[in-house]
Formats: C-alpha cells, structure tokens, sequence
C-alpha cells in the first residue's frame, strides 16, 4: 500500500524530473518520460542528470539502457535512493534530503525586492550573479525563458543588481526550488527573498526541493522538513 509520504515524494520527483527536462529542452535535448523513469538518449547539461526515477524499484537495467553510458559523465537521480545501480557501471557521487514547505507555512522577512527574469538580458544578469565567476554562465540559456512552468527569481539590491535568487519549476501539485543562491550571506539571505515570491506568485502551492549538508540544515531552518532520501549515481571513473 502506497502512504501519503511515498505519495509525497513521488511528487517531488516528478517535479524535479519536470525542471530537468525543461533545462534539458533549453538544450536541443528531448528526453521521455516513461512510467518508470525520465531519461534523455544524450548528455544532459552540467549538473544535470540523464534520468530521474519516478516510483520506487524501478527496472535498473532498463533505466541505464535509456541513457548515454558511453560518454563521460552519464549519472541518475534515484528518487527513493533504493536502487543498487554498482552492478550497471554506477557509483555514489552524493546523497540528499528531498524536502516539504506547506504552503501556509509564512515567509520570512526579506530586506531585498525581487522580479521575475522575464527577458534574456535580466536571464543574463541572473545567471552571472548565480555563477559568481566560474564559468558556467552560459548553463541558462534564452530558451528556457519560454518556457511556461519556469520562473526564474531575482532578489535584487536597492540600486537593482541581482544579487541573489533560485529558479521555481510549477507542476500540479507542488512548485519546486532549485539553484538558490546569494552573493553575500550564503542561503540563508537567499530563502527569505525566494519564498517571499514564491508565496506571491503560488500561494496555494507547497514548496519542495532537495539539498544536503550545510544547505539542507538551512533549509530546515527555514521551514522545509524532509521527507525523504535521494541518491545520485555517476557512471564509471
């Protein structure tokens, strides 16, 4: 029998494998989504992972089969972090806590005003400011601008620099967070600004996402809970 956690966190995955798949499509790259797993037959963007499983135990060797193994860097998100993918090529590269924010849950208090980037020069500036110098800028591309369950969120200073941010992804039911980021104060400047918007633009919509470490005790302070483990698998080394 499925519990309402395991149906959380089906959710949650679903929603992730959604913003990856549009991050994906801002790419060129059209992956499928399969009642199993979501996948692209080619390498994703950095970061980002080939396939996202959608139920737990899914078929570890049909799942590798839908993905490039061939070329460097193949990797899987395992939603329920209850595959053994050692014996398909795969090693841990890290694990994480899906997390939950109801969406009654208020907002902190933000000293920062924020805006939607909504054209690719403010698209642009974001991505500078989350990037702070190493290179991978050029990861949000203009495309991903069109696409309609994105909102990429700008925390901006009095004199309207960006200088701090995430990306929210709709789906049915939940509204996912990822790439939260500040140029001075780390996530915990971040969040307030970030769930300040997200409460404007969703307020009837739980917010999930996933972090580790440092981060996910931050996000806890923040009003996220976890509900559940992932893992990220990388082929070979």
């Amino acid at each position: 029998m499925t519990t309402p956690k395991q149906l959380l966190v089906r959710a949650v995955a679903r929603n992730n494998a959604e913003w990856c798949a549009a991050m994906s499509r801002s790419h060129g790259l059209a992956g499928e989504f399969g009642a199993q797993a979501w996948a692209v037959p080619s390498r994703t963007p950095l970061y980002y992972p080939d396939a996202v499983t959608l139920v737990p135990n899914a078929d570890r060797t049909a799942l590798a089969a839908r993905i490039d193994t061939t070329a460097p860097g193949a990797s899987i998100k395992d939603s329920f972090a209850d595959l053994d993918l050692a014996e398909v090529g795969f090693q841990v590269l890290f694990e994480a806590q899906w997390l939950y924010r109801p969406a009654s849950t208020p907002a902190p208090a933000s000293d920062l005003d924020w805006d939607v980037a909504g054209d690719p020069d403010t698209l642009r500036a974001w991505a500078l400011a989350w990037d702070d110098g190493d290179g991978n800028a050029d990861l949000f591309r203009p495309e991903l601008l069109d696409d309609p369950a994105t909102r990429v969120l700008a925390g901006q200073s009095a004199d309207g620099r960006v200088i701090a941010g995430a990306v929210a992804s709709l789906s049915d039911h939940v509204v996912g967070i990822s790439n939260v980021f500040a140029l001075d104060g780390g996530p915990d400047v971040a969040w307030p600004v970030v769930l300040a918007a997200v409460n404007r633009l969703f307020p009837t919509l739980p917010v999930v996402g996933y972090e580790q470490g440092d981060d996910l005790a931050t996000a806890i302070r923040h009003g996220f809970e976890p509900v559940g483990p992932l893992r990220i698998w990388l082929h070979g080394q």
